[in-house]
This record gives C-alpha cells, structure tokens and sequence, in this order.
C-alpha cells in the first residue's frame, strides 16, 4: 500500500476511535418510485444526513458533481461505482479511479451483487478497478450482495454468504469490505477474524425499528467490524439527523442503543 492510499484511507477512519461511520446516499437504480421514500429528495436527503456528521458520504458521480461542493472539507468523499438491480436487470459500472480523482474523492466503492450466472462479470468489476485505481493511490470499497436466486435473486445476509462476500473482497485487493451483518455474532466474529483487511457493515436489511438498526450494529462492532455505512436505516427512519448521530454514538463512543437514542433525542 502506497502513501497516497495510506493517506486517503486515514481520512475515511479519521474518528480518535478507529472507526467508522458513513452514510450511504446511492441508491438511486434499485429504488423504482423516487417520489417516495428517504431518498425522494435527494439534495435535503444530503443535507440531512451530513448535519448528522458523517465520517464519509458514498454518492453517486453525477450527484456529487452537482451536489456535494458545499460539503467539501466537511466529511471524506467516496464515489460510488457500482450501478446494478439485483435481477440484473441493470448492470454498468459508473465510475473510474480516474473519475474519483476528478472529482477529489477519497475512495472509490464498487457495489456488486454475488452468486448466479453474472458473478464474474462483477468480480471482474472489481479487479479491473483495483488494478486502475493502483496507479492513481485511490483506495477501492467493495459494496458485496449475495443473492439468492431460488428466491427472485434476493438480497441475503446468511453467515455462510456473508463470509463468501467477504472473502471476494479481499481476494480481489480491495482496501475495505462493506457487508450486511449476519445477524448472528459468533459467525459474524470468525469471518472478520480471519479478512485481513477492514471490514464495514452495511446498514441494510432495514429494520422495522431504529433501536433494531443500531443494535445490530453495536454487535457487529463487538465482533470486530470497522464500523458502518448506513443507507435504508438512516434516512428510511424519521429524523435523519438524529439517526446519523445516534450511530455515531454506537459506532465512535461506544454507548449502548437505547442510551444513544435517548443522547440523540431520537
């Protein structure tokens, strides 16, 4: 890992606690009605989610291009690549390691899905941006999704998924590795014991409660996740704002769900 790398992803796990707490505002493909939902209003969505302080922000290129210069300096910026629906249905990488030094970011995340015919078509997504993104020092976030096909092609958050997910991202080069949480600690703990490199959950599958969402997330903290990037579960539960500090409360000082919801006023 070179300087320019080391220097970027300190940005991204800047917080005293090692860290880390992103917000996750790109999801525009897999969403169909943007009339509705947490993401309806994408630029109050932003502005929501950064009053909550946010280590980093993942956006898509075109959105940041017109939206995040008023934010610039104020969290880490990391462009997200990857543009798929889980049938897929759509399927483009978006964005370059090129396009994210452009843009001043500091990473670049590919969100991919795993499991059925396509697979090495985005595994390649992958290997293909690590070997760009090398000669620009951008460090490279891989977003993984198994799917299971004998459901519809389903999102699924399985130990034994979870730790396959894993296991593509970091045998793919990548810097980080964002997956959903297991649900299960001990699983949970023996995958991110043996990755060699950070792990970050995803906020996702949304809970029917806020508690619910940061609850699972301070047990994947306890079993050695870096932190979370939350998409659904920050901006899906009523007040962003408080939301996003409620997690920074779990993920940075440590504090028990209820006792961040009642510190957020959430």
């Amino acid at each position: 890992m070179g300087l320019g790398t080391k220097i970027r992803l300190s940005r991204l796990f800047s917080n005293a606690s090692g860290n880390l707490f992103g917000g996750a505002v790109d999801h525009f493909v897999g969403y169909g009605n943007v009339r509705e939902g947490g993401l309806a209003d994408l630029p109050g969505a932003l502005s929501r989610v950064m009053a909550g302080g946010p280590d980093y922000v993942s956006i898509q290129p075109g959105a940041a291009r017109h939206l995040w210069s008023d934010y610039a300096g104020k969290a880490a910026l990391v462009i997200q690549a990857g543009c798929f629906t889980a049938d897929d249905r759509i399927r483009q990488l978006i964005a370059t390691p090129e396009d994210a030094v452009r843009y001043g970011a500091d990473a670049l995340a590919v969100a991919i899905p795993v499991r059925g015919n396509t697979e090495g078509e985005y595994i390649r997504w992958l290997t293909d941006t690590v070997n760009a993104a090398a000669r620009f020092e951008m460090p490279v976030i891989a977003h993984v999704y198994p799917r299971d096909f004998a459901n519809g092609g389903k999102i699924v958050f399985t130990p034994d998924e979870i730790a396959y997910a894993v296991r593509i991202g970091y045998e793919t080069g990548v810097d980080v590795v964002k997956v959903g949480y297991t649900g299960d600690f001990a699983s949970f703990r023996d995958t991110v014991a043996t990755c060699p490199i950070p792990i970050v959950i995803a906020g996702g599958p949304k809970t029917d409660t806020l508690l619910g969402a940061l609850q699972q997330t301070a047990d994947a903290l306890r079993a050695g996740a870096r932190g979370a990037v939350v998409g659904r579960n920050l901006w899906g539960h009523g007040d962003t704002t408080k939301a996003a500090r409620a997690f920074k409360l779990v993920i940075h000082d440590g504090l028990a769900p209820e006792e961040a919801l009642a510190a957020a006023g959430a």
